[in-house]
C-alpha cells in the first residue's frame, strides 16, 4: 500500500552534489514539492507555491528512477521534503531499502521536527546505516530565523551536517552563538550566501573562530552551471 502513495514532485535528475560532505560526487537528486518558509534568499522558489508540481508519482515510481540512475548517493530535497508526514517517512524507508543506494542525505529547513524521522532512523536497520540529516539552520537574512526548532539538535548524530548560510560577519556570530549554545554532535558548515558573500571573507571569519573542524561549503553547482539552471 505504501509504495502507491503519491507525492507531489519537482524533479528527480542526477548530477554531481554541489554541498556538504558529499560534494563532486555522482548524486540522484529527488526534489519533491513544497515548503513550510519563504526565505528571502531561497534559490528553488519553483519549488513551492505559487508554481505547482511539476508531476505527481508514487513512491514505487520514485524508486524506480531512482534504481534506473544507479547512482550510490541520494539528495531527498525540495522545497522541503519532510512537510509530507507518512509520506515522507515511507519514501525514505523505501530508498534505504535500494540495494544500491548507499548514502540518502535529506536536506531539511529546521522547522520541520526530526523526532519522528530521527524514531524511523533508530528502528529501521538500513535507515539508520544509510540516512543523514543536513539540518539548514536559517540565520536572521533569511527572514525565517523564528521558525527553527531547536529540539531538532538533539536528533543530530555524528553523520549528519548542520549548515549555516552566512551573509555577513554579523550572520557569522549569530551562528557561533548557537553552535556554543545548541550544538551538540554532526558536521558544521559554512556557506555564504550567493552574491552576498565573498567566500575569502567567509574563511577570514571561520579562521577567526574556534570552530576548527568546522567546513567551507560552496554551492560549486553554480560555479559550474549558470547559477539559475535547474536539473543540474
Amino acid at each position: 500500500m505504501e509504495m502507491t502513495m503519491k507525492l507531489p514532485m519537482v524533479e528527480i535528475f542526477e548530477t554531481v552534489e554541489g554541498e556538504g560532505l558529499k560534494a563532486g560526487f555522482l548524486t540522484t537528486f529527488v526534489r519533491l514539492y513544497n515548503c513550510n518558509l519563504r526565505c528571502t534568499w531561497c534559490d528553488t522558489k519553483y519549488s513551492y507555491a505559487p508554481h505547482s508540481p511539476e508531476f505527481f508519482a508514487t513512491i514505487e515510481e520514485i524508486t524506480e528512477q531512482v534504481r534506473k540512475f544507479g547512482n550510490p548517493s541520494i539528495c531527498l530535497t525540495g522545497g522541503e521534503p519532510l512537510m509530507h508526514g507518512s509520506k515522507s517517512l515511507a519514501l525514505i524507508a523505501a530508498l534505504a531499502e535500494l540495494p544500491h543506494v548507499e548514502d540518502i542525505h535529506i536536506e531539511t529547513n529546521g522547522a520541520i521536527l526530526l523526532r519522528p524521522f530521527h524514531e524511523l532512523r533508530e528502528s529501521h536497520h538500513l535507515v539508520k546505516e544509510k540516512v543523514r540529516f543536513v539540518l539548514d539552520y536559517k540565520l536572521t537574512s533569511s527572514g525565517e530565523t523564528q521558525s527553527m526548532i531547536m529540539e531538532n539538535f538533539h536528533y543530530l548524530g555524528s553523520r549528519d551536517e548542520i549548515k549555516f548560510v552566512v551573509g555577513n560577519a554579523a550572520e557569522f556570530a549569530e551562528a557561533s552563538r548557537i553552535i556554543e549554545e545548541f550544538y551538540q554532535q554532526g558536521q558544521i558548515l559554512f556557506s555564504p550566501v550567493w552574491d552576498q558573500l565573498a567566500p575569502a571573507e567567509l574563511v577570514k571569519l571561520m579562521l577567526q573562530s574556534p570552530f576548527k573542524q568546522a567546513k567551507l561549503s560552496l554551492q560549486t553547482h553554480k560555479y559550474i552551471w549558470h547559477p539559475d539552471t535547474k536539473g543540474v
